[in-house]
């Protein structure tokens, strides 16, 4: 029975379709390792193609007005520079355009791509001597829009602004931390770098148009660039190391909002003539003594109503003011302190009386002590001498 069952579980596993095996094609690949950067970009020389191209690849870019005279003046230095490459150029001041074409004698099937990027670069007020770097091959470039990413036209030049800060610093420290050349002109900002530094360009730039400070992108880039000089820190994670900056919710003006009038098909009443309202009073048939007359009489009688309201302003000051009525709780005080004084009075009475008036039982204070004071003994021994005297 046991070897029956192993035989059955042997046929079973063998109808059984094989499963997919995790990394069954991962072989060595010598041509790819490591030390290879994958970044560079390989030289293009022309014994790589010595046969040229086949067909004709051309690029129109159209340039504004204000650029004509600084692209002639510098149109000779530009076609020598794109012949030398093995293209051709054209520069049409009808149509406000620059052509660029390549030849029998172009053999790098790119350059066509770098000269078009040229063209762009100098349409967009970028400098020639700058421009023409952009046909190395380590150079690179590219046109950021930003006109489109903000409505308000207010907004949009304070934020624009903000990208280049005070006396151009802000715009200078981008170009320190990514290599990169940048210029903000118009709704375009024109950035010529390396690949990684023209992505983080076009990173700061959008976020900045999109109202986040420049400030905090290049804090990030300074940080990244203090870890990068450390070897041992080279192949780890930096997120513990990167500043994390919390967003702030800012109160904003609410916006006023305006009822809209109802609709009519129907225009509004048309508003009378000086004409019109000449012949209804009268006016119009006057002559221009008597209006002249009128309006003179008019203008009097509004200037002495202008003066008699000055005047009573003046007099306003010297009006004294009315006095306010008692308030019930003064009322009540004023009750109050008129008892209190009759008390007062009444009190003041009795201790005059009290005074006057002597002792019951003669002693005054002596009737409480026990040896009467010297003064109360010599004063009985005074009123006989007075007595004998008066006898």
């Amino acid at each position: 029975m046991d070897e029956d069952r192993n035989r059955q579980e042997e046929a079973s596993t063998s109808e059984r379709k094989p499963g997919r095996v995790k990394g069954k094609h991962d072989k060595p690949k010598p041509w790819d390792h490591d030390g290879i950067n994958h970044w560079e970009v390989a030289k293009f020389s022309k014994e790589d193609n010595p046969y040229g191209l086949l067909e004709e690849s051309s690029f129109a870019i159209l340039f504004p007005k204000y650029r004509e005279r600084y692209l002639r003046e510098v149109w000779p230095a530009v076609t020598k520079a794109l012949k030398e490459v093995g293209l051709g150029c054209e520069l049409n001041l009808v149509e406000g355009s620059m052509t660029v074409r390549t030849t029998r004698k172009t053999w790098d099937p790119y350059i066509i791509i770098k000269a078009r990027d040229l063209l762009k670069l100098l349409a967009r007020s970028v400098p020639y001597p700058q421009a023409v770097k952009v046909l190395n091959d380590d150079m690179q470039c590219d046109i950021i829009k930003i006109g489109g990413l903000v409505r308000n036209k207010e907004k949009f030049v304070k934020r624009r602004q903000r990208l280049l800060g005070p006396n151009g610093a802000t715009l200078k420290a981008l170009e320190l931390l990514t290599n990169c050349y940048i210029l903000v002109q118009g709704n375009t900002v024109s950035a010529m770098g390396p690949y990684q530094g023209l992505k983080q360009v076009r990173r700061v730039v959008e976020d900045c148009i999109k109202n986040v400070h420049p400030i905090y992108h290049i804090k990030t880039l300074m940080i990244k660039r203090e870890l990068a000089k450390d070897p041992a820190l080279k192949e780890e994670n930096w997120e513990r190391f990167l500043p994390k900056f919390k967003k702030k919710n800012v109160k904003r003006k609410k916006p006023v909002i305006t009822k809209k009038k109802d609709y009519t098909p129907f225009p509004p009443p048309q508003q009378p003539r000086k004409e019109d309202l000449e012949l209804e009073s009268g006016e119009y048939f006057l002559a221009q003594q008597e209006k002249t007359k009128r309006k003179r009489a008019a203008e009097q009688a509004q200037q002495a109503e202008r003066v008699a309201q000055k005047k009573l302003k003046r007099q306003e000051a010297f009006v004294p003011p009315q006095a306010s009525p008692a308030h019930p709780a003064a009322e009540a005080i004023i009750g109050d302190n008129a008892d209190l004084a009759e008390l007062t009075q009444s009190l003041k009475k009795k201790s005059k009386k009290s005074q006057k008036r002597p002792h019951e039982d003669g002693g005054g204070v002596d009737h409480f002590l026990a040896v009467p004071s010297k003064q109360n003994a010599a004063a009985p021994n005074k009123e006989k001498k007075k007595k004998e005297i008066a006898i």
